[in-house]
């Protein structure tokens, strides 16, 4: 049986501001299509450096930049993208069946990631064979 392909997406985050700054804000189950379980972050990735280089099988995930930039590669089988992050109002929803790597980090890129479930290294596909084989029908 193989799994549905689900859609991951760029979305914009409301700004609110005025001249003392500006605030963006991300919610569980309102702009975040899941109830948030980990956060983290990745920061200080030297030049040149792919990170990532995996799927999942349940683990939904929700990537902003919210300093500098990155590119993020995607590939669900059906299609592969790259998506520039360079703006703390770009949400990346990224779905379980996306093979995922991000490179072109900027020396002042922190990636914030927000994620459905807890860590569980069961749920990672690091292998890309299997993953085609869990995705590729």
């Amino acid at each position: 049986m193989s799994n549905p392909v689900l859609n991951s997406r760029l979305i914009d985050i409301q700004e609110l501001g005025d001249e003392r700054g500006m605030l963006a804000v991300i919610e569980s189950n309102i702009n975040v299509p899941f109830e948030t379980k980990r956060i983290f972050y990745i920061y200080g990735t030297a030049e040149g450096v792919r990170r990532g280089f995996h799927a999942h099988h349940k683990t939904r995930q929700a990537l902003v930049c919210v300093s500098g930039k990155c590119t993020v590669f995607l590939d669900n089988i059906e299609r592969k993208t790259d998506i520039l992050l360079d703006s703390p109002t770009k949400l990346l929803i990224l779905e379980p069946n996306d093979w995922h790597e991000m490179y072109d980090f900027s020396a002042d890129c922190v990636l914030l990631v927000l994620a459905s479930h807890l860590y569980d290294p069961e749920d990672y596909i690091r292998d890309y064979n299997q993953f085609r084989e869990v995705y590729g029908g």
